[in-house]
């Protein structure tokens, strides 16, 4: 046996003893929570009824996420030093990411050069977003704590892109900018034509051009639910994981071994996939809108 395998066996044998001791010594059920439902951690209450323009938790969250981008830049653009400091080394890093591999990598440099401040935006806004909804804010108004004789609604994960509407309305901004693209580049049969790859013709071309016509209806798809799944699942682990599981089970020995797990998975969320996340669905923007404007 290596050693890598001896050392999963042994950490995983260790986590069983420990497992099995707490259960021991807790014992195996306690008393069944019947008032916590965990859906209600993701549902939203309007604090301010406006009709359409009702503010709920998810506003709030995606307002945060635009000042942070907007405020970002100022600050940033009108404090840039011939030698930079730390902060102006990590915005210039993330300058570069978003300007050599999701906009100059898929698409011409004319194009990019055009492009990169929508580009930019959308990769910042949507990794703000992300980025926040793993910071505990006061935001839960199904929970609410007293301060002062004041009642706070408690301290809760959510972010706006756990909302799948969010991330639709990205989408679609998406879905018609690179179709408006093909249209203005090729004109409307043209960009129609450029579905087809050359050299087919006949029935082939028939059915491939249904093909593509699904398939390119299917981005719009693909950009919601890969965004909204995967911070989505990620909330809901989260949570299972550092006790919502424990509560609805009425188990508190898997709270207790379930609780490092969460922390991995918390961190692993905050560092990767809040940043990768909005680093796909940017590229693949810029895939789709470089992709537009080709005749083949």
């Amino acid at each position: 046996m290596s050693k890598t395998k001896k050392i999963v066996l042994g950490v995983f044998a260790f986590y069983a003893l420990v497992f099995v001791g707490l259960i021991v010594i807790y014992g195996i059920t306690q008393h069944k929570n019947n008032e916590f439902q965990i859906q209600n951690e993701f549902k939203l209450v309007n604090w301010v009824s406006l009709g359409v323009f009702s503010i709920n938790r998810a506003v709030v969250y995606l307002i945060l996420a635009t000042i942070l981008t907007i405020g970002t830049m100022f600050w940033i653009s009108r404090r840039m030093q011939a030698r930079p400091n730390k902060v102006q080394t990590a915005v210039e890093v993330i300058y570069s990411l978003m300007r050599d591999n999701i906009s100059r990598g898929n698409m011409p440099d004319s194009m990019a050069a055009k492009w990169f401040p929508f580009l930019g935006t959308l990769f910042l806004f949507i990794w703000y977003c992300n980025l926040i909804g793993y910071l505990p804010l006061p935001t839960n108004s199904e929970e609410k704590f007293t301060l002062f004789g004041a009642h706070i609604p408690a301290f809760a994960l959510y972010a706006a892109t756990a909302n799948i509407s969010v991330p639709l309305v990205l989408a679609l901004v998406v879905f018609i900018a690179f179709n408006w693209v093909g249209v203005r580049a090729q004109g409307p049969l043209g960009y129609l034509k450029s579905l087809v790859p050359s050299g087919v013709g006949g029935v082939g071309a028939f059915v491939l051009g249904i093909l593509e016509g699904v398939s390119t209806l299917m981005r719009l798809l693909s950009l919601t639910i890969r965004l909204w799944a995967n911070i989505f699942s990620g909330h809901i682990i989260i949570l299972f994981m550092t006790g919502g599981l424990a509560v609805i089970l009425g188990l508190q020995a898997l709270g207790w071994f379930a609780l490092p797990a969460g922390i991995i998975i918390y961190l692993f969320e905050l560092g990767l996939v809040a940043t990768l996340q909005a680093f796909i669905f940017a590229t693949l923007a810029a895939i789709y809108i470089g992709g537009a404007a080709s005749h083949h």
